[in-house]
C-alpha cells in the first residue's frame, strides 16, 4: 500500500522527503488518506482521495466541477485582500497540468493541500456551530452568486428530482424485490400522502418560478472545517455533488440533519421532532449570509425545503428497504425501515410548523 501511495504522490508533484501515511475513515464513498512531506524543515499535510467511480460514473467531470468552483472562490476571496489559504480547498495539479491522475483505468485519484489547524463536527453539539456552518454554507452561496450555473457538469443525474424519485418508490413497490412489501404498507401510504408538498419545489423549478443556482447537495455540518483554538469557520468541503439545484435544498438538507431532536435512525419516535433552537440558529446564519441574492420566492419557499428534503431522504431509506437494502450501508437488520419512518415522523412535525419555520425564515431575512 505504501508503495502505492508514494506512486499517487509522485504524480502530484509533491515536494519532500515522503514520511509516512495513515487512512481516514470517516468518509462513506472515497478512500481517504492523509499522507504526510518533510520540507523546509516542518511536516505538510496532504489529502489524497482515491474516487469511487461506482458512484461517480464521470470522476473527470467531478473534478473539472470542483477545481473550476474552488478557483472561482479563490479569486473571490483574494480580492478582499485576506489570503485564501484556509479559506478554500486547494488541489495539486499534475505535470500534465490536471488536478486528477489515474493510475490505472478504475484507479482515480486526486490530492489537495491539508488546512493546518483545522477540524470538523461528525454532530453538531451547540447552537454556536450549527449558526457557523449555516453561515458557512452560506457564503459558498455568496461567492458562486455570479458563477456561471449552465457551466456545471450533473455528476449525478436526478438527484434532487423528487419527482422521480417517487417514481423510483413506484417502482420498487411494484417490483417488492424481498416481499417486504406487506410489512410497510402504512409507510408508503404515508409517504404517498405527502407527494405533493414533497415535489412542490422541483415543480416551480420546472415552471421557472424558481432559479437554479450552484448548489453544494450535501450540506451536513461535518462538511465544514473550523479552526481548532477559535472554533470560528474556515471552509465548506466535500465539494462532490456540487451541480445546478436549489438553494431550498441545501437550506433544507443541513436541517434534516442539524435540527433534529433524534439521531436518522432513532427508534423512538417520540423522540423524534424539529429541534426549534438549532433550526433557528441554522437559518439565522444561513439567511443572514444570503438574503440579499435570494428572490421573493426562494425566500418565502426555504423552509418548504426541509420538508422536501426530509421526505426524499427519508422515502429513499424507504425505496432501499424494498429493495434489500443494496444501496445505503446498514448495521443492523431493518436500520433501512428505521430511517424512513424517522424521516416520516420528521417531515410531518416540520409541515405541522411549517408556519413558524418560515417565520423564523423571515425574521432574518430582513
Amino acid at each position: 500500500m505504501e508503495k502505492m501511495i508514494k506512486q499517487v504522490c509522485e504524480l502530484f508533484q509533491i515536494s519532500g522527503e515522503y514520511r509516512s501515511y495513515e487512512v481516514i475513515t470517516s468518509g462513506h464513498i472515497n478512500t481517504t488518506y492523509k499522507v504526510y512531506f518533510f520540507r523546509n524543515g516542518e511536516l505538510k499535510d496532504y489529502i489524497l482521495q482515491r474516487v469511487n467511480t461506482k458512484v461517480f460514473k464521470n470522476p473527470v467531470a467531478v473534478m473539472e466541477n470542483v477545481s473550476s468552483i474552488t478557483e472561482y472562490i479563490r479569486s473571490k476571496i483574494k480580492q478582499t485582500g485576506v489570503s485564501a489559504k484556509r479559506g478554500v480547498l486547494h488541489y495539486q495539479k499534475t505535470a500534465e497540468g490536471n488536478y486528477y491522475a489515474y493510475l490505472s483505468e478504475t484507479e482515480f485519484w486526486r490530492c489537495c493541500r491539508f488546512i493546518d489547524g483545522s477540524m470538523s463536527f461528525l454532530t453538531p453539539d451547540t447552537c454556536e456551530i450549527v449558526e457557523a456552518s449555516g453561515r458557512a454554507f452560506g457564503e459558498f452561496q455568496q461567492y458562486l452568486k455570479d458563477y456561471p450555473v449552465e457551466n456545471l457538469h450533473i455528476v449525478i443525474p436526478h438527484f434532487h428530482n423528487t419527482v422521480n424519485r417517487y417514481q423510483l418508490f413506484r417502482e420498487a413497490i411494484e417490483k417488492d424485490a424481498v416481499g417486504r412489501k406487506g410489512s410497510v404498507e402504512q409507510d408508503i401510504q404515508g409517504y404517498f400522502e405527502l407527494e405533493e408538498i414533497a415535489t412542490r419545489l422541483y415543480r416551480m423549478q420546472k415552471q421557472g418560478i424558481l432559479p437554479l443556482r450552484v448548489t453544494h447537495n450535501d450540506t451536513k455540518c461535518s462538511n465544514v472545517l473550523f479552526d481548532e483554538e477559535t472554533k470560528d469557520y474556515l471552509c465548506v468541503i466535500d465539494l462532490d455533488t456540487v451541480m445546478p439545484g436549489l438553494i431550498a435544498f441545501d437550506f433544507g438538507d443541513a436541517v434534516r440533519i442539524a435540527a433534529s431532536t433524534g439521531e436518522e435512525d432513532e427508534k423512538d419516535l417520540l423522540k423524534v421532532a424539529v429541534d426549534m433552537e438549532k433550526y433557528e440558529a441554522f437559518a439565522r446564519g444561513f439567511v443572514g449570509a444570503v438574503k440579499e441574492l435570494l428572490t421573493d420566492e426562494e425566500r418565502k419557499t426555504l423552509a418548504l425545503g426541509a420538508v422536501a428534503m426530509t421526505v426524499e431522504c427519508g422515502m429513499r431509506f424507504l425505496t432501499d428497504y424494498l429493495d434489500g437494502d443494496e444501496y445505503f450501508r446498514t448495521h443492523y437488520k431493518d436500520q433501512n425501515l428505521v430511517r424512513a419512518r424517522c424521516h416520516l415522523k420528521l417531515a410531518k412535525n416540520m409541515i405541522e410548523r411549517l408556519d413558524e419555520l418560515q417565520a423564523i425564515v423571515e425574521k432574518y431575512a430582513q
